[in-house]
């Protein structure tokens, strides 16, 4: 029997180290980078915001409604007795001169002009339109001296002006003052005119009402009372008609007016003198007018929306020369702005950055990336800009607009608009 043999000893490693770890920095990368991925997930954004800066520049604060364009001075011809009237030639935009221009005539045949009653009218008709034209003479001559003043007065504040000495605004202001002198000195003249035609109306139906004047069955020439142009011909073809039927219309298309229409809250803070600016007419540039009269009686309107209002009349005068607004005639349509209140260096910002909260005037400013609450005393304001008096400076960033989610040290991204 073999003895079995013993099992050899393993062989000698030499003492060997065991294996070496895994190493872990690239998990640990890793698990750092989720966690700021996750952070910055959830960290909440800035907000998309409009902005706008505040500046300083002009402000009005104006009422904004429409007009309508009308001669200033219109002159309606009447049939000055009963009669037969021949054909009227004449047509709406002809042209008239003063005294000269036969507008209609008149076949009176003078049966309705031969009684007593009739005879005293007529005399009374003559002395009350040799009043009326001594009172049209004062208030000509009278309109004469004050744009006499005018006129001195604008070249004294334009020496003034070319010395350095007033402001460019008390030289628009003279220059205001006379240019409406010349309106009204104008109107004057034009009611001289239609006094002396409406005495020299009244002597010619004395005349033709005693008889043996030669007035009998004789045809009456009615001529023009103004120089300008005919409006509207009332009566254009020959019939009979008895005294005071109107004929035409006459007038200075050149001498126009704008009567407004505005809610009696409205008219009640415009003053007269208030500067209108006159838009949408049909020219390139805006028309500049002065407000002469806010009726004292307001009437009710139906508004489109089925609402009743009180509204009332507002009456200007156009300043522009004639020859700016040659294309512009009555009864045409304009868009009026009356100024109320005016500034030249205000310091604005739109309506839309502000709001009331805690009974006050408040404001986000954005100051570094954050949107900062504050506090502001506002002034006048048109709806589109606001008059800021204290509270912010200029150049300081406002949101426009804000909403509910901006708050206090919200973080908000700045999308500039541009400031009205």
């Amino acid at each position: 029997m073999k003895p079995t043999p013993e099992a050899s000893p393993a062989p000698f490693d030499g003492g060997a180290a065991p294996a070496p770890r895994r190493r872990r920095w690239p998990v640990v990368t890793g698990a750092a980078l989720l966690v700021m991925l996750i952070v910055a997930g959830l960290w909440p954004r800035a907000l998309p915001v409009e902005t706008s800066v505040a500046a300083t520049g002009p402000l009005l604060v104006t009422v904004d409604e429409e007009g309508q364009t009308r001669v200033r001075n219109r002159y309606v011809v009447s049939s000055p007795a009963g009669g037969h009237l021949r054909r009227i030639d004449l047509k709406a935009g002809d042209p008239v001169e003063a005294g000269v221009t036969v507008l209609a005539v008149l076949e009176t045949g003078g049966a309705d002009l031969l009684d007593a009653r009739t005879l005293a009218q007529a005399g009374a008709r003559v002395r009350g339109a040799e009043s009326s034209r001594e009172q049209a003479a004062a208030r000509h001559t009278g309109a004469a001296a004050t744009l006499a003043q005018a006129l001195a007065e604008l070249a004294r504040a334009q020496a003034l002006f070319d010395q350095n000495i007033t402001s460019r605004q008390e030289l628009d202001l003279a220059l205001t003052n006379e240019r409406v002198a010349n309106q009204e000195e104008r109107a004057a003249g034009f009611g001289l005119q239609v006094a002396d035609y409406e005495l020299e109306q009244a002597r010619a139906v004395l005349i033709r009402a005693q008889p043996g004047e030669g007035g009998d069955g004789a045809a009456l020439k009615i001529v023009s009372p103004v120089g300008g142009r005919v409006l509207r011909v009332l009566q254009e073809s020959a019939r009979a008609l008895p005294a005071g039927t109107p004929l035409l219309e006459v007038g200075d298309p050149a001498d126009l007016e704008v009567r407004i229409d505005v809610l009696s809250r409205d008219g009640a803070a415009i003053s007269p003198g208030a500067r209108v600016l006159l838009e949408n007419w049909g020219g390139a540039q805006a028309l500049e007018a002065r407000v002469r009269l806010v009726e004292p009686s307001a009437f009710t309107k139906i508004s489109a929306l089925g609402v009743e209002e009180q509204r009332v009349y507002v009456i200007a005068d156009l300043i522009d020369p004639p020859a700016a607004r040659a294309t512009l005639g009555d009864g045409f349509r304009v868009e009026a702005r009356i100024v109320r209140w005016s500034g030249d260096n205000v310091l604005r910002v739109p309506a839309g950055a502000l709001f009331q909260r805690a009974g006050g005037w408040q404001t986000f400013v954005i100051e570094g990336r954050r949107a900062r609450l504050r506090s502001v005393r506002v002034g006048a304001s048109n709806g589109l800009a606001t008059q800021v008096v204290a509270g912010l400076n200029a150049g300081e960033s406002v949101v426009v607009y804000p909403g509910d989610r901006v708050t206090d040290g919200s973080r908000v991204r700045g999308l500039d608009v541009e400031g009205k």
